[in-house]
């Protein structure tokens, strides 16, 4: 799938109305953007997004609740800083499942 403008606009807008305090899976992301089933290429274009972007990317992860990065890499430590600053208690990798919206 190429991704289009119109999939990168519901993306963002989805990303958007995500709560601060809060986190969404992928699959959770595709399916409110009206592309359920496309999880991998809300991935493939969160992860294109230019450093400084006003989206917040972070509140995005994993349907089993972990972030998707490597410990340890840097987007792993700014993901994991930005949801502890917005409240999100994060064990490790692990978010817990009462901050899924």
């Amino acid at each position: 799938m190429t991704i289009s403008t119109q999939f990168k606009e519901a993306v963002f807008l989805a990303v958007y109305n995500i709560e601060q305090g809060r986190v969404s899976s992928y699959g959770k992301v595709a399916e409110l953007a009206g592309y359920k089933g496309y999880a991998r290429h809300v991935g493939k274009l969160l992860s294109e997004l230019p450093k400084g972007t006003e989206i917040p990317w972070h509140r995005v992860i994993r349907s089993d609740g972990n972030i998707a990065f490597e410990p340890g890499t840097e987007p792993f430590t700014a993901q994991q800083s930005r949801l502890k600053n917005e409240g999100v208690e994060v064990s490790g990798r692990r978010v817990a499942k009462r901050y899924f919206v």
